[in-house]
Order: C-alpha cells, then sequence, then structure tokens
C-alpha cells in the first residue's frame, strides 16, 4: 500500500485542482495521487487554519511541517502576511507545494525534510497536521522536536484527532509544553502548545 509519507517514482500522475475560500480570500490548490487528502481539504486541516487565524496570531514566521502540496502553510502565510517554510519527505508533495506557493503568490518556499533535519531555522510559529499513519513514533518525534526550532515565546499548533490518540500524545510530550485543547469539532482537537523552559 502506497501512504502519502512514501516516495514512488512510478506512481502515475492524475493532477487536478481544488479550491478553498477564507474570509474573500480564494485560493486553488495543485493536488495529485500519492498526496494526503488529494481530492479534497482534509477537514483536521481546515479546523486548525481556521481556528489559528481566529486567534490571529502576532508572528513574523511560520513553519509547516509535513506539508504535503501546502494547505497549512501557504493559507497561513498569505492571509497572515507572513514567510513561510513547508518541508515533507514526500517529493512529489513539494513539488505540488512548490506550484501552489507560486499559484497563490505567498511569501514561502518549501523543501525536503525528514521533519527537522534539513531545517536550520527558528520560528514564531510551527505548524502540523501530522501524518498519524506514519505511526505514534514519527508523530512524537515531530511533536517534540518542535522545541529545537521555536523562537521564544513561539508557538507549536497541531491537530489530532480523538480515536487518534491525542490525550495520550499530549500526555507524552506535557514534559516539554503547556498546552489548551482550543477546539475541538467532529472529534479533531486543536491545540496550542507553548514550550515550559522559555527562558
Amino acid at each position: 500500500m502506497e501512504h502519502y509519507f512514501t516516495n514512488n517514482q512510478n506512481l502515475r500522475s492524475e493532477l487536478r485542482t481544488i479550491d478553498f475560500e477564507n474570509n474573500g480570500v480564494v485560493f486553488t490548490f495543485f493536488s495529485d495521487l500519492g498526496v494526503f487528502a488529494k481530492d479534497y481539504i482534509d477537514y483536521g486541516s481546515k479546523v486548525l487554519v481556521e481556528t489559528i487565524l481566529k486567534k490571529k496570531p502576532n508572528c513574523s514566521s511560520i513553519l509547516d511541517v509535513g506539508c504535503g502540496y501546502g494547505f497549512i502553510g501557504i493559507v497561513l502565510g498569505r492571509i497572515l502576511n507572513v514567510p513561510t517554510d513547508l518541508v515533507d519527505v514526500n517529493k512529489r508533495a513539494i513539488h505540488l507545494c512548490e506550484k501552489n506557493i507560486e499559484k497563490n503568490q505567498v511569501k514561502g518556499r518549501v523543501f525536503f525534510s525528514d521533519a527537522y533535519e534539513s531545517v536550520s531555522d527558528s520560528y514564531d510559529l510551527i505548524v502540523t497536521n501530522p501524518p498519524i499513519r506514519a505511526g505514534k513514533k514519527t508523530v512524537l518525534k515531530i511533536l517534540r522536536e518542535a522545541s529545537t526550532r521555536l523562537n521564544k515565546d513561539g508557538n507549536l499548533w497541531f491537530v489530532i484527532r480523538k480515536d487518534q490518540g491525542v490525550k495520550s500524545i499530549m500526555k507524552e510530550i506535557s514534559d516539554i509544553y503547556l498546552m489548551e485543547v482550543v477546539k475541538k469539532d467532529k472529534g479533531f482537537y486543536v491545540v496550542c502548545a507553548k514550550m515550559i523552559d522559555n527562558k
């Protein structure tokens, strides 16, 4: 079975577009086979983005980890008018994200990175809809290691469903972060995390 966090050089291409609108701002995303939520905007990602935008975060840099074709980072980057970096391990997703950054006129860049391995900057806002199917170890790596790339007073935002173990995952990272469940919607928990040791 092919997963959205693997690379298959032989996977055929069936390019399609997905439209999204937020408060009068219209986005168009290129999508394809082999990427997460290829035919629609994932509901968890949508709830995450809309919850963050309602909070009107004061930030000057954003990192979207496991960006897929770029929905989360591109919408936040454009509406907040903030430079945004996006990373993924799926090369097709990265290619699509490049097209979507250009299409939606975002000040952003996308590059290959397994979690934070190729990330050298630090950010005010790190956001992720983590790849649950990649396993809990990978999810925890993305969430825990965000602390190494957050600026002082920066926030990590993530979304995980209740039935995907969000409560146990929160418990496992509670040694690093103070967390608030900002929104619950159809089983999705949107969580804002701030580092405990924020000196």
